[in-house]
């Protein structure tokens, strides 16, 4: 059975100096527009990428511009057309006026995206917000009702005389009031992350965040190193809600894994601030796994995209490993950087992960070993913290005292060392 087809779609992109790098459109972020588009469920039936010294305050494009490819469209039967800067508002209308087709900009298409993949409660709340912060500058126009207003017949009491209250200005109020509602829904989930994290140090478990661009393998890698079964597709944002998994890096160190949403370039700037409650989780991590598909050629770049933000998100001075995924998939005799912080791996084979398995427990071990004390009669207070503050695997009580193996943190280790029979791994 085919894929039904939402809509047949047109590519628009500007490339200017006075957009610079990061805003100007190119061959390949036209090709990862693309991309997202067949992740929505639509068609692109063409691609027009167009270099002006800057864009046109009213059409973005130009008039000229604008009526081919409105033409363009007539041609291929298209019902949208997507543009892959951000579009002002009053350009929006403009342009969905002049083609005669419905207009969206990069940002609206992340959006729509987001709406169809988010499956928890918080993804939801996160990407209503930030569809509702997109949406609420762009009402102008959006209406053909703004003629209908109250108070405006001459009759009524006194001080309802005028043009009273527009429709716009109603679903404005009603906009804003979602917006601080979904706000406090959001603090609620962050407490509740907020509780789970102390719960985390209480118990002294370190915690590893995957990063990455879109679609570098985040989620293989980490069904590769906990044997999940998280869906893990060659799509953009096939990964939205935060997924935290157990990982027994060593006998005596486990590790939270968190893998969390990709990073694009052009992310929308509502969807970093509503995602915050999620990426937070990043500066509450001990190490950050940052995941870079090394089989596509935009890797550099989109590097530089994950550092920007995770800068900008607060976890800049993080220490972390650079992990180089698919590196099955490069050709023989490519060189690759090396170094102490980077990793050559395939998720999708298993290549390289005892290698990244031993880098997180030498960045990570935080002193815990497996011991074994005897404990004289007198000393049976010792056994009570024992069993309070290390995990006691073994008690073994003899004619002369207890033997006890626990796996101890540094702390406990330093009440009990005087009583040690064996430290392995010392």
């Amino acid at each position: 059975m085919t894929e039904d087809i939402r809509d047949k779609v047109v590519l628009v992109g500007l490339n200017s100096p006075v957009l610079g790098r990061a805003e100007s459109s190119d061959d390949e972020s036209m090709d990862e527009l693309s991309a997202l588009v067949e992740t929505a469920g639509g068609s692109v039936e063409g691609i027009i990428l167009q270099n002006r010294p800057s864009p046109d305050p009213r059409t973005f494009i130009g008039e000229g511009k604008a009526e081919e490819v409105r033409e363009y469209c007539g041609n291929v039967g298209a019902t949208m057309v997507i543009f892959d800067n951000d579009l002002s508002p009053s350009q929006m209308r403009v342009l969905t006026e002049l083609l005669k087709v419905q207009v969206l900009d990069r940002c609206g298409l992340i959006l729509d995206i987001f709406a169809q993949r988010a499956r928890t409660r918080e993804g939801r709340l996160q990407v209503e917000l930030a569809q509702y912060r997109y949406l609420l500058p762009r009402l102008t126009g959006m209406w053909t009702h703004l003629e209908r207003q109250a108070g405006t017949s001459g009759r009524g009491p006194i001080g309802s005389k005028g043009p009273g209250e527009t429709q716009l200005e109603t679903d404005r109020r009603h906009i804003r009031r979602k917006i601080d509602k979904l706000k406090a829904d959001l603090e609620d989930v962050r407490r509740v992350r907020g509780t789970q994290r102390r719960t985390r140090e209480k118990r002294e478990i370190p915690v590893a965040a995957i990063v990455g661009y879109t679609n570098a393998g985040k989620s293989t890698l980490l069904n590769r190193l906990t044997g999940s079964a998280i869906p893990a597709n060659d799509r953009l944002f096939d990964t939205l809600d935060t997924t935290s998994r157990l990982l027994a890096v060593s006998d005596t160190l486990n590790v939270v894994i968190s893998d969390t949403v990709g990073f694009i370039r052009k992310l929308p700037h509502q969807l970093v601030e509503a995602f915050r409650a999620t990426l937070e989780e990043l500066e509450y991590a001990d190490i950050l796994l940052h995941v870079v598909d090394v089989s596509s050629p935009e890797w550099r770049r989109q590097v530089e995209v994950v550092e920007s933000l995770i800068t900008e998100l607060g976890a800049g001075e993080l220490p972390r490993i650079n992990i180089f995924n698919k590196c099955d998939k490069l050709p023989p005799g490519e060189i690759m950087p090396h170094g102490d912080d980077i990793c050559l791996l395939s998720a999708r084979t298993g290549e390289g992960v005892p290698e990244l398995l031993d880098m997180i427990a030498k960045r990570l071990d935080p002193g815990i070993r497996r011991v074994t004390v005897f404990l004289p009669y007198d000393r049976g207070a010792l056994l009570d913290t024992l069993y309070r503050e290390a995990s006691v695997e073994a008690v073994d009580y003899r004619p002369e005292g207890i033997a006890v193996t626990a796996v101890c943190g540094p702390a406990t280790l330093g009440q009990v060392r005087a009583y040690l029979r064996t430290e392995d791994g010392a």
